[in-house]
């Protein structure tokens, strides 16, 4: 995500076009996926050490690099106009805030569409889900696991860089350093308590949303809180929200498990 942050923001400002910026920025992502592929997919190295490397890497390299290139100054692009959608943005009080958002954000819900119909009415995902239930009976039938998942994890690298690409292009105008700022590790929470299914993590990520919207509109009215306080809103309320729920949530049985061809 931070990666695709930094370099999708470079590419939209050499181009000033957002959406080469967002298509690099997943290009990006996609490559750091690369790397988490060849040492745990292949290789079968802890996922979470790993993870814990390339997320310390990104978060230098980013830093590095924008101080080297931009010093002390933070360039901005230009802001992406909203698309309203006819009707709907005349709804009063929520329709200009629901329904005249940026035209990415309206391709991101196409994408969740395409996902879960991918996911549930397609061999390739029953082979994801068997990759991440029973790769046993996956391997069985003859399909590869180690393709199965490498192909998942690129597939999930390229979106986060999309993601990380949105947020310093679309959402900030801007790229600082640790600009994604934690909502790579929400990600995470919010796929683990959708289990597995795209709408779910929609409903979730929008209740964050609305939670950060909400510590933003605090600090706009002047609300008498620290603004520290204000900021741990939207985590606190992921908190709470997998006390309450994340006993319920069923995970893959073999998730983050590496696995060997013909193995039992």
């Amino acid at each position: 995500m931070l990666t695709g942050a930094f370099v999708g923001f470079l590419a939209a400002m050499a181009s000033g076009n957002i959406w080469v910026g967002l298509a690099v920025g997943g290009l990006a992502g996609l490559v750091v996926a690369l790397v988490m592929v060849v040492f745990c997919v292949r290789l079968g190295l802890d996922q979470i050490i790993v993870g814990i490397a390339i997320t310390l890497s990104a978060e230098g390299a980013t830093s590095l690099l924008h101080g080297t290139m931009f010093s002390d100054s933070y360039p901005r692009l230009d802001a992406v106009p909203g698309f309203p959608i006819p009707v709907l943005s005349s709804i009063p009080i929520l329709g200009d805030s629901l329904f005249s958002q940026p035209l990415p954000v309206y391709v991101a819900l196409v994408i969740v569409v395409a996902l879960s119909w991918l996911r549930l009415r397609t061999t390739i995902g029953l082979n994801l889900r068997a990759a991440g239930e029973r790769p046993d009976s996956l391997d069985a039938a003859g399909v590869s696991v180690v393709m199965v998942r490498s192909g998942a994890e690129l597939a999930c690298g390229a979106l986060a860089g999309v993601g990380g690409a949105y947020l310093s292009i679309v959402g900030a105008g801007t790229f600082v350093p640790f600009v994604t700022n934690g909502m790579g590790f929400i990600a995470i929470v919010i796929a683990m308590l959708g289990r597995g299914r795209p709408w779910w993590a929609l409903i979730g990520s929008f209740l964050f949303g609305m939670s950060l919207s909400l510590a933003t509109a605090l600090q706009v009215v002047g609300i008498a809180i620290p603004v520290d306080v204000v900021q741990m809103l939207p985590f606190i309320s992921v908190m709470v929200i997998l006390i309450l729920f994340a006993r319920d949530a069923k995970l893959p049985a073999a998730l983050g498990l590496p696995y060997l061809r013909g193995s039992r």
